[in-house]
């Protein structure tokens, strides 16, 4: 196999989690770019299915499904229904979150609970769920989308000017566990030929951020900007091909050099 070759999806069977907006959109599209019949799963069917139709207008074989990460049964039910439909799962990107912690620092206990139930026992359990498909196989990749603040604490000063703020216990307590669960389950699978990596993004521009914000992210980071609505395209693509077969356990910071001063 050529080198360009080994990056190619074709004949692979992909499952993400979210995929209607932000990071997640680009993980669809590089799934589906790529060639990989990808299915997209998330509790707003709505906008999943808006998202499912473009990339399938373009091209690409992409379904949406239902699917509660807060739901035990309904993360058994997507892997099944999966599972029975291709008989074979090749890649899982867990990108689906859920910020329920409002308040931040006030926050009460029921709503950072829930975080914890969603995206930490949550990515437990469909992370779980879905490598008993891979293990059969002795082939698959997990990819974990984490966050840049799963590395570093909060810089107020990139909010200076605004009134937006990155008090979020929650999210920085989740993506940093998450880099960690990688390398525990990239240490479980690894006998199965399973790889579990992880993507820790930095910003994402949108027009909706004030001026002032994007000015203060952009001095922080070493290439002096936000990343845009394809920097993430490319990872997903290495980290789910066979380009990236001898790479598990790791985590990739796409943060512009963020986390690297």
């Amino acid at each position: 196999m050529k080198v360009l070759q080994s990056f190619s999806l074709e004949g692979k069977v992909a499952l993400l989690t979210g995929g209607a907006g932000g990071y997640g959109l680009q993980c669809a599209r590089a799934l589906a770019e790529a060639g990989a019949k990808t299915y997209m799963a998330s509790r707003n069917m709505d906008a999943l299915q808006k998202v499912a139709d473009e990339l399938n207008n373009n091209g690409g074989d992409v379904t949406a499904l239902k699917f509660d990460q807060g739901d035990e049964k309904s993360i058994e039910d997507l892997r099944d229904r999966v599972a029975e439909r291709e008989n074979r799962i090749d890649v899982l990107v867990n990108n689906a979150v859920a910020r329920t912690v409002k308040q931040g620092w006030e926050s009460d206990a029921a709503s950072f609970d829930e975080s914890m139930h969603i995206n930490a026992t949550g990515l437990f359990l469909i992370t779980r769920a879905v490598g008993e498909v891979m293990i059969p196989r002795k082939s698959g990749s997990i990819i974990n989308i984490g966050s840049m603040m799963g590395m570093v604490g909060v810089e107020d000063h990139n909010y200076d000017g605004t009134d937006m703020n990155g008090w979020a216990p929650d999210y920085f307590f989740h993506k940093g566990g998450m880099i960690n669960f990688t390398r525990f389950c990239g240490s479980y699978f690894g006998r199965y030929g399973i790889r579990v990596n992880c993507i820790s993004p930095g910003g994402l521009y949108s027009e909706k951020h004030p001026e002032q914000f994007v000015k203060n992210y952009s001095r922080r980071t070493q290439l002096g900007m936000l990343a845009n609505n394809t920097d993430l395209m490319g990872s997903i693509v290495f980290l789910a091909s066979d380009a990236s077969l001898y790479i598990t356990g790791a985590n990739i910071p796409l943060d512009g050099g963020y986390t690297a001063k």
